[in-house]
Formats: C-alpha cells, sequence, structure tokens
C-alpha cells in the first residue's frame, strides 16, 4: 500500500485518481494549490509519492523547485502530468529532477507504473542505512540499533527549545556544538537524513542567515517525525484516512439500520413493488463514481478520445451496460434494421465523440466506499471478479472451440452480476446487510437478499434488462447463471460464463460477496458441464482444460492486479 498525495483542483481527476488506486488497495490525499501541498508534505512525513497538475493554483514548478531544495524532502518521488505541455515547460520540470511527466489523460497502467518505481526504493528508507547491513557492519542488534533511534529522536525533541532560543539570541558557538552532538549521535544510527539535515542548519549558522534558520527549524520536528516512521512504519497516518472513514458514523447509522432488520422482524425491509418502481425510475445502469470520473475525463468530445474511452468502457461492468443501453437506444430511434449491438466497444464506437461527452454528465452514480464490506467485499474485488469472469469465459470459448461465441462471451462474464449494481446504488446500507448476513448466517447470497428485499439481484437486474433494452444473450445469462440447464436460449452461453464463474471462485479471483466454500465439486460434476459436455469433441482432455483454466486464473488475477506491471518496473 503506497501513500500518495493529488495535487489538483479538478473533482473528475480525483475521483478518477481515486478509483485507480482503490485496486491497487493504496490511499490518497488530495489538494488544489500549492501552497496547500507544501502545508501537507511539511506536516505529513509519510506520502510516498505526488502527482501533481502541472498547471496547478501557485505553479506545480514552484512546488517542485521547494521540494528539491529540501534536505529531507528533495528525494520525494514527484510526478508532473497534463493536458498540454510546451517543450520549455517539460524540460525545466525534468531539470528539476522529477520522476516523470505525464500526459492527460492519465491511465492506469502508467500510475502504476509510477508507483511502483517510487514504492521500489522509498524515498523515507534512502535517509538510513539499510538496517540489516548496518547492524552487520556495526555488530548491533535489530533492537539496539531501534533504541538507538529512538533516543536520537528524544535527543531531537529536548533540544529543539534549546536551539530556538540559540537562534533567538544569534548564539553562534552553542549551536554549532548543538548540531555537532545530534549529528555524531545521527551518524552512529545510521540516519543519515538526519546528519544532511544538521549540517545545512549548521551552514546557516556559519554564514549568520539568522532569519533563514528561523524558519528552517521545523526541519528539526520533521527529522523526529521521519524517525518516527521508520520505527513505525506499519502505522497509518491520519493524513490518510479514506473518506469513508471519515464519514463512518453516518454510513454506520445506516448499516445499523438494515442489520438489525432480521432482529425485530423488520424482514423483507422492502417490497418488489417498490423495487420495480424505482428500477422503472432509473435513467440508466448506475456507474461507480471512480469509474465514472475516468469516463469523463477521457470523453472530452473530441474524436481521438473514443479509443481510450473504449478500453475503460470494456473493463466495466457498469460503463459497458450503460453504452450498450445507450447506443441500442440510439439504434431504435434511428429505426435501423440492424441486429442488436452487443460488444461495448461496438457501443462507443456508435455513440460517438459528442454523444460519449454527454453520456458522462447523465450518469447514474454509486459512491464506491458504499461498496465496502470489509474485510469480505470492495469494489476492487468485484471489479476484479467481474473482469476475471469475461476474460475466462472467452479463455473457456477458445478451448471448447465455441469460437463465434468468444466476443459476446466475455461481454457477458462481465455484465451476468451487474445486479449487484443496482441494489448497491438503492440500498447500500441494504447491500452491506445483505454481504453480511449471508456470512454470518453461513446462506448463500441470494437467499439473504431474499431476507431483505423478497427477491435476488440478478432478478433486479434481469427486470431492469428487459425494461432498459439491454440485448437478449446478456438476460438470459443474468436470468439462467445459477440453473444453466434451466436455460431456454443462448444455452452454451450461459452454461459458459457459469463454468467461468466457477473458476474465478474456486481461485478466489475477486470476489462477488459470497461467502466462503468449504468444497467445490469436480468440474465434471457441475450443472454447468451436464450441458457442456455433449457440445464439445469426444477427443477433448477434461484435465488439461481443468488445469489450463487454473492456470489462466493465476495469470489473469497478476495481470489485472498490475502485477506485473510493477515487477517489470522494479
Amino acid at each position: 500500500m503506497a501513500n500518495l498525495l493529488l495535487v489538483d483542483s479538478s473533482d473528475v481527476a480525483q475521483l478518477a485518481m481515486r478509483g485507480f488506486l482503490q485496486r491497487g488497495h493504496h490511499r490518497l490525499a488530495v489538494v488544489s494549490t500549492a501552497d496547500e501541498a507544501w502545508d501537507f508534505i511539511r506536516s505529513a512525513v509519510k506520502v510516498d509519492l505526488v502527482f501533481s497538475e502541472l498547471n496547478i493554483g501557485g505553479g506545480g514548478l514552484i512546488l517542485a523547485k521547494w521540494l528539491k531544495e529540501d534536505s529531507f524532502r528533495k528525494l520525494l518521488p514527484f510526478v508532473f502530468y497534463t493536458a498540454h505541455g510546451d517543450r520549455a515547460t517539460v524540460k525545466s520540470a525534468l531539470e528539476l529532477r522529477v520522476q516523470n511527466f505525464l500526459i492527460k489523460p492519465y491511465l492506469e497502467g502508467p500510475i502504476h507504473a509510477e508507483i511502483a518505481k517510487a514504492t521500489a526504493n522509498p524515498w523515507r528508507a534512502r535517509h538510513f542505512e539499510e538496517e540489516k547491513s548496518f547492524c552487520k557492519l556495526m555488530g548491533l542488534e535489530p533492537k539496539g540499533l531501534h533504541g538507538m533511534l529512538e533516543e536520537l529522536r528524544t535527543a531531537l525533541i529536548s533540544r529543539r527549545a534549546v536551539i530556538a532560543q540559540g537562534v533567538e539570541l544569534q548564539a553562534e558557538k552553542s549551536l554549532t556544538a548543538e548540531f555537532a552532538q545530534l549529528s555524531a549521535q545521527a551518524e552512529a544510527a545510521g540516519a543519515w537524513g538526519v546528519v544532511e539535515c544538521l549540517a545545512d542548519l549548521g551552514e546557516l549558522v556559519v554564514q549568520t542567515r539568522w532569519s533563514d534558520l528561523q524558519s528552517r527549524l521545523e526541519m528539526l520536528e520533521f527529522a523526529d517525525q521521519i524517525i518516527f516512521r521508520r520505527l513505525n512504519e506499519n502505522l497509518e497516518p491520519p493524513e490518510f484516512l479514506s473518506v469513508d472513514e471519515i464519514d463512518a458514523e453516518r454510513i454506520a447509522a445506516d448499516r445499523f439500520h438494515w442489520s438489525t432488520a432480521p432482529l425485530q422482524n423488520r424482514c423483507p425491509v422492502v417490497t418488489i413493488t417498490q423495487l420495480h418502481s424505482e428500477l422503472r425510475n432509473l435513467k440508466g445502469c448506475p456507474v461507480v463514481d471512480s469509474s465514472a470520473a475516468a469516463f469523463q475525463m477521457s470523453a472530452n468530445g473530441e474524436g481521438d478520445c473514443v479509443g481510450p474511452v473504449m478500453d475503460l468502457v470494456e473493463r466495466d461492468p457498469g460503463l459497458a451496460a450503460q453504452m450498450l443501453i445507450a447506443a441500442n437506444h440510439l439504434r431504435r430511434q434511428s429505426e435501423e434494421i440492424s441486429e442488436p449491438i452487443d460488444d461495448p466497444r461496438l457501443a462507443v464506437g456508435r455513440i460517438g465523440a459528442i454523444g460519449l461527452a454527454a453520456q458522462g454528465r447523465s450518469f447514474v452514480t454509486i459512491k464506491e466506499r458504499m461498496m465496502e464490506v470489509l474485510p469480505h467485499f470492495s469494489w476492487p474485488q468485484f471489479w476484479l471478479f467481474q473482469n476475471g469472469v469475461a476474460r475466462l469465459a472467452r479463455n473457456t470459448c477458445r478451448y471448447l472451440e465455441f469460437h463465434e461465441l468468444e466476443p459476446v462471451a466475455y461481454t457477458a462474464g462481465l455484465l451476468h452480476d451487474f445486479g449487484k449494481l443496482l441494489l448497491a446504488h438503492m440500498y447500500p446500507g441494504g447491500f452491506h446487510a445483505v454481504v453480511e448476513y449471508a456470512r454470518t448466517e453461513c446462506v448463500s447470497l441470494g437467499a439473504a437478499e431474499r431476507k431483505f428485499f423478497t427477491c435476488t439481484s440478478a432478478e433486479l437486474a434481469v427486470y431492469f434488462a428487459e425494461a432498459h433494452g439491454l440485448p437478449r444473450p446478456f438476460v438470459n445469462v443474468v436470468r439462467w447463471i445459477d440453473a444453466p440447464s434451466q436455460a431456454t436460449e443462448d444455452v452454451d452461453l450461459v452454461a459458459v460464463v457459469s463454468l467461468a464463474r466457477d473458476f474465478c471462485r474456486h481461485n478466489h479471483l475477486g470476489s462477488a460477496g459470497d461467502p466462503p466454500r468449504q468444497h467445490f465439486p469436480a468440474i465434471e460434476e457441475t450443472e454447468e458441464w451436464s450441458v457442456l459436455r455433449g457440445r464439445v469433441f469426444p477427443a477433448f482432455n477434461l484435465r488439461k482444460f481443468e488445469l489450463q483454466m487454473h492456470a489462466d486464473c493465476h495469470e489473469i488475477k497478476q495481470a489485472l492486479r498490475g502485477r506485473e506491471k510493477m515487477q517489470a518496473v522494479a
């Protein structure tokens, strides 16, 4: 986990960045100007990387210059990005030796690559000797070294007032002696960042730059904090608490209302009539706010935005569903006699750049934090699961030689559980209660949904999909994925997606919120294989297929979590 500071006044940029980082379990703090960023960095030691819009209030170049002139913070990794960077500006930024300079819209892959570079050798650690080798060289035990660092921190705190008084009196000799004593103590503990900081302060004494020295004394406080973080690396700083944590009391009250419903005999809490009424009034498929923000950043109304939007849409269930709904609505309005559009990328192309920008402004959204049921479930886990099922469904078609089904199987896998987006949007507290109830009572998620809502999220999705015109194959997959042998349409497609889902569950590739299973039946015993058995060639090697699918799960998990990119950088 990394702690990142984003310097950007754009709400859209903030939401998009938050969405990218959540999937990697990173934390984000946000400020709008260079002055705010500088104040934040001065007080928060545990910033691992700064992402800054070049044209922020106060100027991104000025912020980077401030950092590079500071004894401690000059090592803090810094990445610029901007929509338009002229050659002179880029040259000025790179001369400040920032980590990188990116062009908007920022994308998930490059962001994770920059995080990987920043965390491969954390800047705070570079202010200290590497513990293992230093202890071996000095004949110390780790516990003894930690004690020396704690004593150094205590000395920095206790001598701060004396040093401040010496600066006020311009006592050159006493200050030189204080800095020399602390520096020797820091050198013995391998705290080279502190040694350099004290040397810089000592140079100001020699130059009798008393006003500059007065303004730099905060570095002593920062020095003791950087030692504290060195000794307490797993302690999360308050500056990086999530929005959900800050707003926990209100969310907890709503969740308490729902979670106590079974004990108070208030179930079902909502009737099917109410649910259907709300679904009819929904203007579109709900999209998680961070995904919506990433879409809005890319959908700028210009022709070159279509490609990046396609890449986003084909990896997000809410975006994919909404683009298919919108594109098919346009097709019906224009009275086209063509087949329904069932490919999200084609749907994006059909809508066009100007239409995409309008779509981005009118999304029905879900706050990402409302899908968290920690530690069991979260939006990143659900995103990972949906993408895993999509990729495995496509692979399954390839291995079974159902080649004509590969594209639609991918999209069907991505959309097979989008009912949870509907439920989380309409009743986030109820969604949380359902996941918790299923785990504590050891019942299926479907049974828990019926307890609170009289129906399942899949049934809600079928009702919504039919009302809003999603292509029929996707409706059929959602309707019968739990009972593929009962499917009367798109039978092979339903069975393929159901089988892919089983492999994702077995390999813990993300989560759909289901309680953990103790036993997974052999593939030949599953309902979906009873459907598919008669549709493969007699020479089909089931065991080889099963091993390949498990291997694919591992590879997909690594790819979707960005591990391959991070390892390549490292």
